[in-house]
């Protein structure tokens, strides 16, 4: 039998006489199966309440009316005196009727004094405040191997019958005439496979993961190599669908980094980390690097750039999706997207606008209840301690708003500074963008332009380019040198309208951080 992920810490929760204890999930099958493993090895009876069915022993599947309403089933706890374990599913929003709540307090001061403990189940799980302060929050992760393979095992037994009738067999039982290195290969082969399969897996919800492995199997009759494709689109529409993480292929990631000779060739060294090599001397792969400067100068450019030169897919985690109005869900959203970048290892993880996530930690997070706090420590404890090979790429515009601790030397692998560009950056800059919209560089007097855009960062020099074609499509004219002039002398660029913070940033950076350049 396996035992279900977080049996051991729930079990202790319910030992240690916690009254209630709140679990925000819809997978009420693996709260089901934790419940089991928990009560079964604490010999405490399980029961089972929802509006419908009222509150029933779980392994009786009958009905109790006179338990079908909240306020009856918490008057009904409050007299008992058996100590059992009772999860209550989707309570949470009856909660708002006060005669319901108060129940719910009387009910959990009685039970701080037996064994006995309320598990709710819901999602989302908004509590009362006066509720929240007494309940316990559980956090059900992610399966780990042992819960996918043992549902694995059960998916492949429960469709054996029905793959049988198909044209591929996989799970025919070999015959005896069969040569026994040929049934040993075969064996290793399927094993070999089943292993790649539950990798794959990782990062989905148990009830997610066995709807996408029964699609493969009756698509394909087998666990073939498309079935890998398969899992991952499905890891790709979570992700759409979260909208907490925007996902780049590498088949599509094409972007340039103009410039930036220093960032390049430390990336090149870097590369060597993950190599075969590097394990066999105990060498961990890099961490990741911290991009700050400028803002418009190139710092979401070079994470897309490193995508591309590593030849691996890009993650992009927007620091200001994490937080949410419920109790608790900013912290499973960072925990929900780091799983799902350790799944799709190994991968480039861009985090955007680091500060917005961490910026209230620098006094404690008193403004937003210690939040900040927590998610800066849970980001600095999974950055030292992470065992799949995601490279972090983290950019910030506001020195100023980043905790002093995570600028310190060794939280990550390097921070770069980004200036505004060169010459040299401003004119490959300028070609790769003329490019990009179907202009010939040559055309055009680069020296003149480069020189008159000195100052300009590369976002600012994009947009000229793009202002100077719609121009010339109203003019019906090609694009000239003249027009992009034109266009320059009507821009301001950030480096004239915030001269002062640029300049504060550059005294910053100064000896503490590596140039890209």
């Amino acid at each position: 039998m396996i035992t279900p992920t977080g049996t051991h810490d729930l079990r202790t929760l319910i030992r240690s006489s916690q009254p209630l204890i709140a679990i925000d999930t819809v997978e009420e099958d693996r709260v089901a199966a934790l419940l089991r493993s928990v009560t079964t090895q604490e010999g405490l009876p399980l029961f089972e309440w929802s509006i419908t069915r009222g509150l029933t022993r779980s392994d009786e599947p009958t009905f109790s009316k006179l338990t079908a309403t909240p306020l009856a089933l918490l008057q009904h706890l409050h007299g008992l005196t058996v100590e059992a374990v009772f999860w209550l599913k989707d309570l949470a929003p009856h909660l708002q009727d006060p005669l319901v709540a108060r129940q719910l307090r009387e009910v959990a001061s009685a039970f701080s004094q037996s064994r006995s403990t309320c598990v709710m189940t819901g999602h989302p799980l908004a509590l009362p405040p006066d509720i929240e302060r007494l309940a316990v929050r559980f956090e059900l992760r992610l399966p780990d191997d042992h819960e996918l393979r043992s549902m694995l095992q059960n998916v492949l037994r429960s469709l054996k019958p029905r793959l049988a009738q198909q044209p591929t067999r996989p799970f025919k039982e070999p015959q005896r005439h069969s040569a026994p290195t040929s049934t040993h290969r075969d064996r290793n082969e399927e094993t070999a496979g089943q292993e790649a399969v539950l990798r794959a897996l990782r990062g989905l919800t148990l009830h997610q993961a066995r709807q996408v492995i029964t699609q493969c199997l009756i698509e394909e009759g087998r666990l073939s190599a498309s079935a890998m494709q398969t899992i991952l689109q499905r890891k790709i529409q979570l992700i759409k669908d979260g909208g907490l993480l925007e996902y780049y292929p590498l088949e599509d990631n094409r972007f340039e980094l103009g410039g930036f000779a220093n960032l390049k060739a430390w990336l090149e060294r870097a590369k060597v980390g993950f190599t075969a090599e590097a394990k066999a001397l105990n060498l961990t792969p890099p961490r990741g690097i911290l991009l700050v400067g400028v803002p418009g100068c190139g710092k979401s450019l070079a994470a897309k750039g490193i995508a591309r030169s590593w030849q691996l897919p890009l993650l992009k985690l927007d620091s200001g999706r994490l937080f949410d109005k419920f109790v608790g869900e900013s912290e499973r959203n960072f925990r929900r997207a780091i799983d799902m970048a350790e799944s799709l290892a190994p991968i480039v993880l861009w985090i955007d606008e680091l500060e917005k996530a961490f910026a209230g930690s620098r006094g404690g997070g008193e403004a937003d209840a210690g939040l900040s706090r927590r998610l800066f420590g849970s980001f600095l404890t999974w950055l030292q301690e992470k065992k799949q090979e995601v490279f972090v790429v983290a950019t910030a515009n506001d020195l100023s708003s980043l905790p002093p601790e995570l600028l310190r030397k060794g939280r990550f692998d390097e921070i770069f500074f980004v200036d505004l560009p060169d010459d040299a950056e401003r004119k490959a800059i300028w070609e790769i963008h003329l490019r990009l919209r179907k202009q010939d560089p040559a055309q055009l007097d680069m020296v003149t332009l480069v020189s008159a855009s000195d100052g300009f960062s590369g976002a600012e020099i994009e947009q000229v380019i793009v202002a100077s074609l719609y121009r010339a499509l109203h003019r019906r004219l090609p694009l000239t040198t003249d027009l992009l002039i034109e266009e320059l002398t009507h821009t301001v660029p950030l480096s004239v309208t915030r001269q002062e913070e640029i300049q504060q940033l550059r005294d910053m950076a100064q000896g503490r951080f590596v140039s890209v350049r």
